[in-house]
């Protein structure tokens, strides 16, 4: 988990925990969603600099523990996050 990202100029360390809850905590989550989730995000860390070190899932909300490089916002790495796997789990 302490591994850095080596860059140009740089060496970090950036984690990001986030929590993503279902509107209105509706209990929607089942086994098969988690791994629909689980293989987006897989997806995900190809095509972006998102590395997912923990994906966990509830019947109402989704956790992520993500490392990145600085020049991304957090902001960003949520929209990211939150609109692919969205995608892919309305599918």
């Amino acid at each position: 988990m302490s591994e850095y990202v080596y860059k140009r100029h740089n060496k970090s360390l950036l984690l990001y925990y986030i929590v993503c809850p279902v509107k209105y905590r509706w209990k929607v989550i089942s086994d098969h969603q988690t791994e629909i989730l689980k293989e987006s995000c897989m997806e995900l860390s190809e095509r972006y600099e998102i590395n997912f070190v923990e994906i966990g899932t509830d019947t109402d909300h989704a956790h992520f523990l993500v490392r990145s490089v600085p020049m991304m916002l957090p902001k960003g790495i949520v929209q990211t996050i939150k609109s692919i796997t969205a995608r892919e789990m309305f599918k």
